[in-house]
């Protein structure tokens, strides 16, 4: 312990370097992050507020959840025998406000659930971003493909689908809008996947939000991005400490002489390592938290603190292996060998 100490005392411009380099990687790792998780509720935040339980399309919709339409008598059916069970559509579209400006919206209506927002005909519930827009309660919307109008009773945060503001309506309103008898889909709470109906197919919530092509491109593209980074500071503690670790083939010569174990060269190793990533960390968390706190109010950034642990603990993980595969040549050094290469 000692001796790491020491030698980072000796060299504090190296191990400054890659302290600033772990800081950077692990910096931009964490607002990725928090850039992913944000676009993820932004995308889907309708279906991850929702409880876990098991979501159903019908087989022919190929996945294509606006492809689906679930048979009324199977979901009389399903929704008797299931007291929790709900059948809800999804449907993108637009809103006209009094001055007859076109707002992109997603409507989505259900059977009465407390999963969702249940309406009366000719009222609409809205995302709270929308209020933030300039709409207010009582405001009358209009939509090209409705003949009456709709009354703005209330907003409901955290409620958007496919990058848009949902806007909860009737049952009634929905099928006049869009001249549909069905609903899309079903979704159960609970963890227990039941086979409910012959024709039907059953998803989880992950496997549901995957569904959506604009959500899986997104997520897959972001965690790409950090997994590539997380890897990158594995290889910058390698190839860091390979390159300590053969200018010091001689001192480990020395100290292999004199008794010391190759187990205490690694700790002395693993010390430096830890040492240098919790101060980049630290530094790079309370950055990134503060940049969650001050971020633009339309800005889709994240950070929880549960991604952020997790993402610590990676790198804890991978500088560890890291360190530990640059140190190979360490158990391979022979006293006398290493002392008369460092005299040359």
């Amino acid at each position: 312990m000692n001796i790491a100490w020491k030698e980072i005392k000796k060299n504090k411009i190296r191990f400054l370097i890659l302290g600033s380099i772990v800081f950077l990687v692990s910096l931009l790792t964490f607002i990725i992050s928090g850039l992913a998780n944000g676009l993820s509720q932004d995308n889907a935040a309708l279906i991850k507020n929702l409880p876990n339980g098991q979501f159903y399309m019908t087989k022919d919709a190929n996945e294509t959840y606006n492809l689906s339409r679930i048979h009324s008598r199977t979901q009389d059916e399903i929704l008797n025998k299931q007291s929790d069970a709900v059948a809800f559509s999804i449907q993108m579209g637009f809103l006209n406000d009094h001055e007859e400006k076109q707002r992109s919206i997603a409507f989505v209506t259900s059977t009465h659930s407390e999963f969702f927002q249940n309406v009366n005909k000719g009222e609409i519930i809205l995302d709270r971003s929308m209020e933030d827009e300039g709409i207010k309660i009582g405001d009358i919307l209009t939509n090209n493909q409705y003949k009456g109008q709709f009354i703005v009773k209330g907003f409901v945060d955290q409620s958007k689908f496919s990058h848009a503001p949902v806007a909860y309506i009737s049952v009634e309103d929905y099928k006049e809008m869009y001249k549909v008898n069905e609903m899309q889909l079903l979704f159960i709470p609970g963890d227990d996947s039941t086979q409910v109906a012959a024709d039907l197919q059953s998803f989880s919530k992950n496997e549901f939000l995957n569904t959506i092509a604009s959500y899986k491109a997104e997520q897959m593209s972001l965690n790409m991005i950090i997994w590539f980074l997380v890897v990158i500071s594995g290889m910058l503690f390698a190839i860091f400490f390979y390159m300590m670790n053969v200018q010091k083939i001689g001192l480990y010569g020395i100290l292999k002489a004199i008794g010391v174990k190759t187990s205490v060269l690694f700790k002395m190793m693993w010390t430096q390592m830890v040492f240098i990533t919790i101060i980049a960390l630290c530094i790079s968390i309370v950055i990134s938290q503060v940049f969650n706190l001050m971020a633009p109010k339309g800005m889709p950034f994240h950070l929880t603190p549960e991604a952020t642990i997790q993402l610590s603990i990676i790198f804890l993980i991978i500088g560890f292996i890291g360190a530990t595969l640059s140190g190979i040549q360490i158990k391979k050094v022979e006293p006398l060998q290493a002392i008369q290469q460092g005299e040359s």
